[in-house]
């Protein structure tokens, strides 16, 4: 299986893979326009968009959108990330024309009916709401905050209340004049579809865009900071994080292979010492992500207020360990879990069809997955362990939820890590 890509005349890029023996195909547009691209007074409309596209267009109603995709059996969504907004549809092979269509209407077409847009904007607040209720969701967008203060990469994606409270219609319309041309879109589809096929489809629902001019986008600085939050809950929310390579940096694959040693399963080091030998929390774990220009290696756990500072200083110590004995059997079961797990995503056509979206974007191209395996065998245990100490001596970001009043701060786990 190989990609296929085409670019129409007004830059939109069409991107497809085949996958032989499926009946059903994955389609969607990614958009670069994120919450990284917006500005200060926007924060959360990117977001706000992506919940208005499915609110009505000039030919279908809301119901209508639902009932087009699910009336043949597909189901259709969306998600908004810090750098891309996405809209997708899987459906059987003989309704991918249907899918395309209906994904360029809401894309290209929304009416943003200023009743349906209060109707959204009291949801995103139930939304803004229930994540504020959920301290393991909230402590990652403080952790994000604290890493990058006072930048647009630093600001949450649902965005503040007051925010969402203020957007208007023009608003959302400017958002989308602003971002969303051809130029900045990739259409890619994966499964049971024709590439030709694709392209006549694409060009009929966006061939008459018109490309978007060129956008400043801020370039992220990771500063690192501390956010403490005390409150009565049942349990002490700790997010540790350390800046980490960005995706076109090769040392990605180095971060990622440490995250999984270090945190990413039940073998793990956190989970064995912290969890199984000490009995300190019901969920640890470590991950490396990537993004344009930077990435956040983190660290997770929930515990009781009495063991937050044991279980903080345990992560330090963990974490001062792999960069002096992480051994060539753990740094080998990594790369076999992070092997396995992309090469088992790929079977699903939704995963396949996002790979080729996003790395599409990232390299004009998209490689082969034979050679992303080639660069996970190639960490070798002595890179492991120099990025892990060339981390740790760098800048680091903590945030804190819940009874964390006794809890070790930034300044004092980083004396741990040096001592």
């Amino acid at each position: 299986m190989s990609a296929r890509i085409t670019t129409l005349g007004n830059g939109l890029r069409i991107v497809t893979e085949a996958m032989p023996g499926l009946k059903s195909a994955s389609i969607g547009v990614w958009v670069n326009a994120g919450g990284r691209h917006e500005r200060a007074e926007q924060n959360g409309i990117a977001h706000f968009l992506e919940h208005m596209a499915f609110k009505g267009t000039e030919k279908r109603t809301a119901l209508q959108i639902a009932e087009a995709i699910e009336d043949v059996g597909g189901y259709i969504n969306a998600y908004t990330s810090r750098e891309t907004t996405a809209y997708y549809a899987r459906v059987l092979e003989e309704d991918v024309p249907l899918a395309v269509d209906v994904i360029g209407d809401i894309v290209l077409k929304p009416i943003f009916d200023p009743k349906e847009i209060e109707v959204e904007r009291h949801v995103i607040l139930q939304e803004i709401g229930q994540a504020l209720d959920t301290p393991d969701d909230v402590i990652f967008d403080w952790l994000q905050e604290a890493a990058y203060p006072d930048q647009p990469f630093g600001r949450s994606i649902l965005g503040p209340a007051e925010r969402v409270e203020s957007f208007r219609r023009d608003d959302l319309s400017n958002f989308v004049g602003e971002h969303y041309g051809p130029n900045e879109m990739i259409l890619a589809a994966a499964g049971s579809v024709d590439h030709d096929q694709i392209v006549q489809l694409a060009g009929e629902a966006f061939g008459d865009l018109r490309p978007v001019g060129a956008r400043h986008v801020q370039p992220a600085a990771f500063n690192g900071g501390e956010r403490r939050e005390i409150k009565d809950l049942e349990q002490a929310h700790f997010a540790l994080a350390f800046e980490a390579p960005g995706y076109r940096d090769e040392r990605m694959y180095v971060s990622q292979v440490l995250s999984t040693a270090l945190g990413g399963g039940m073998s793990s080091r956190l989970f064995q010492k912290i969890r199984e030998e000490r009995g300190l929390c019901y969920s640890i774990f470590s991950q490396s992500g990537s993004y344009e220009d930077t990435g956040m290696f983190t660290i997770y756990a929930g515990t009781s207020d009495e063991e937050i500072g044991e279980l903080a200083g345990l992560t330090m110590d963990e974490l001062k360990r792999s960069a002096e004995d992480m051994t060539e059997a753990e740094v080998a079961r990594a790369r076999a879990q992070m092997k396995a797990g992309m090469l088992m995503g790929l079977e699903s056509p939704s995963s396949r069809a996002e790979r080729l979206a996003r790395l599409l974007a990232i390299w004009g191209r998209v490689p082969d997955v034979e050679e992303a395996v080639a660069k996970i065998d190639a960490v070798t245990t002595e890179a492991v362990r120099a990025h892990a100490a060339e981390m740790m001596g760098a800048g680091a970001a903590l945030a804190l939820y819940g009874p964390v009043g006794r809890a070790p701060g930034l300044e004092e786990l980083r004396r741990r890590l040096a001592a």
